[in-house]
């Protein structure tokens, strides 16, 4: 850098200058202040940069239908999330993978699960694209964005890679700690009980929610746990602790909430507030839904239908119990909403809210799934009847078989969701109104199993207030955003000079400037459930064996109109583009039920 006494001695010389004396010495000062540029502004720029770019957080929520928020036609009070949406944008056409661990690993890795080795669940089917746990030719968000300086950090479920309750401790080479994370609270399992869920971790130690010297229960609501709220507060203490520790660094935050997956676990406060707000029934709130989406502009009455609920589908003799059981299932979603809302104000009162891109989405359609539903009816015993458990025990079971004060674990119809000695889902007929006015549910690929909202908000870089957009998405973009926004580099080798897939996506970074992106297809298989969305036409099937079904959703988004035997040209042309997919992605040959 030229000294300033240089620059001073210049500036005397110059009135005893003239001609071409002054123009040699103009000539000079330019030249000097260009060669001095760089080291005047690189480091002031450098630090504008690691600034600047973005704290990036994904919320996923589990078993959750597309109207099941607000500001997508729910009459669950959700404000955090209508307000997110109200000041960022809400995608109409975004799209999970229809199951919980395909989601995750997708999510993480940006690739489509198969590739990552999670095409099903958490078992090992003897193929490549089945192996049920992320795979050494994959990376996640965190592995791609803690070398380009982020701190990464996550709360909640894993739910990729398996957690064998009889050897807790035998593998710990997928756990979060060992695929990029920083700092992890949550649980390895997938579903579980939100008063003492299974396979709950800190870091790489499993702990007792009862026991936790870290989180102890006094410092809780009513002096109880609840996992909704653990996974909020651990998400929040990361956020305030990064702030004092590594300021200076921009975070990476993955929340996964259980939230709404079964068992029906809420706060009876919460529960009260959605007392009578289902009695007129799965009809009236599934049209009342209907109207208020075509309201907000979410879908339009020119491509979606409406149609009925089966009888069959409904439960006749124990309305009350069910009726409990979506109340329940609202005052779930209402606490997730809570909870984002602490997480919302943890950035603001740590002044990194402006700068910080937060996407809320979910991890499959609303599920039909009978859990609990039609097990023994038992009754809740007047005392315990079993011994309590020691506040350090490890709970391994998916389902307990008791609550830690010792009552029997219940399910069927005279168990009343709610408390900890219940265990039961909320059934086809209370899923049908999650995914208004979508067909099927999770495990489908059909729109109810994998339409998500998808709210994007970000004051700093997002200036579409309020906006729907229509362009179609996937999971896989998530990690194109990430390594978009930070600047970071996806390897083409880690984990040992392994080669890693490409990634799949497309960044979503054009679409909050108002711009488009390009993509060809969209594809989907789940347990022989098979699909391929290209531009308007999206064809899918049910099964293995199935038969292929055509429709275009730009003008039938309920999947009503069957097109295959219409069109067949554009059914075979989608048939053999799902076919090379297959072939490269590792579908093929593990596909079955």
């Amino acid at each position: 850098m030229l000294p300033f006494t240089a620059f001073e001695s210049l500036v005397r010389m110059t009135p005893h200058l003239c001609g071409r004396s002054l123009n040699r010495l103009v000539k000079l000062i330019i030249a000097l202040i260009v060669m001095a540029l760089p080291q005047l502004v690189e480091a002031p720029r450098l630090h504008a940069e690691s600034n600047e770019r973005p704290n990036i957080i994904y919320i996923l929520a589990d078993d959750m239908g597309f109207s099941d928020i607000g500001c997508y036609g729910s009459e669950i009070e959700t404000p955090v999330l209508d307000s997110l949406a109200e000041n960022g944008l809400r995608f109409t056409q975004f799209y999970n993978t229809a199951r919980c661990c395909p989601t995750r690993a997708s999510l993480l890795t940006g690739l489509y699960p198969h590739q990552a080795g999670v095409g099903h669940m958490m078992e090992d089917r003897g193929h490549d694209g089945y192996r049920g746990q992320l795979n050494r030719r994959c990376v996640t968000i965190a592995e791609v964005l803690r070398p380009a300086g982020y701190r990464t950090y996550l709360s909640g479920k894993w739910h990729v890679t398996p957690f064998n309750n009889k050897a807790p401790d035998a593998d710990k080479s997928n756990w979060p700690r060992q695929r990029g994370f920083d700092r992890f609270y949550g649980t390895i399992h997938g579903a579980g009980s939100f008063w003492d869920p299974n396979s709950l971790t800190r870091d790489n130690t499993r702990i007792s929610p009862a026991s936790d010297p870290e989180y102890p229960l006094e410092s809780q609501v009513d002096g109880e746990f609840y996992y909704t709220d653990a996974i909020t507060d651990h998400a929040t203490r990361f956020i305030r602790e990064h702030h004092e520790e590594s300021a200076d660094k921009p975070f990476f935050l993955y929340v996964a909430y259980t939230a709404a997956h079964w068992p029906m676990h809420a706060r009876e406060r919460d529960i009260a507030k959605y007392e009578g707000r289902y009695d007129a029934g799965y009809d009236a709130i599934r049209d009342s839904r209907y109207q208020r989406m075509l309201d907000l502009g979410v879908i339009d009455a020119d491509s979606t239908v409406n149609w009925p609920i089966p009888d069959s589908w409904k439960v006749k003799n124990h309305w009350e119990w069910d009726k409990r059981n979506m109340e329940v299932y609202a005052a779930m979603v209402d606490s997730m909403d809570q909870g984002i809302g602490k997480i919302v104000q943890s950035l603001k009162s740590t002044g990194q809210y402006d700068n910080t891109l937060i996407c809320f989405l979910q991890d499959n359609g609303g599920c039909a799934e009978g859990f609990g539903r039609n097990g023994k009816h038992s009754p809740r015993a007047a005392e315990p009847t079993l011994a309590p458990l020691p506040a350090d025990h490890l709970q391994m079971d998916m389902a307990p078989k008791q609550t830690r004060d010792g009552y029997p674990v219940r399910g069927g119809h005279q168990a009343m969701a709610g408390p900890a000695d219940t265990y039961v889902a909320y059934g086809r007929g209370w899923a049908t109104v999650s995914n208004t006015p979508f067909r099927e549910y999770k495990h489908w690929v059909h729109e109810g199993g994998i339409s998500t909202p998808l709210i994007a908000h970000w004051p700093r870089g997002i200036s579409r207030h309020g906006e729907l957009e229509p362009t179609p998405g996937h999971l896989v973009d998530l990690m194109a955003t990430a390594v978009d926004l930070s600047g970071a580099e996806y390897p083409e080798t880690f984990h040992g000079d392994n080669e890693i897939h490409s990634m799949e996506g497309r960044s979503l970074k054009p679409l909050f400037e108002g711009q488009s992106i390009d993509r060809e297809a969209i594809f989907w298989e789940h347990e022989g459930n098979r699909a391929v969305r290209a531009g308007d036409y999206k064809l899918v099937a049910k099964g293995p064996k199935g038969a292929w079904e055509l429709y275009d959703i730009s003008r039938d988004r309920s999947e009503q109109n069957d097109l295959s035997q219409e069109k067949p040209e554009i059914a075979e042309k989608l048939m053999s583009m799902w076919q090379e997919y297959a072939e490269r992605a590792f579908v093929l040959p593990g596909m079955r039920k």
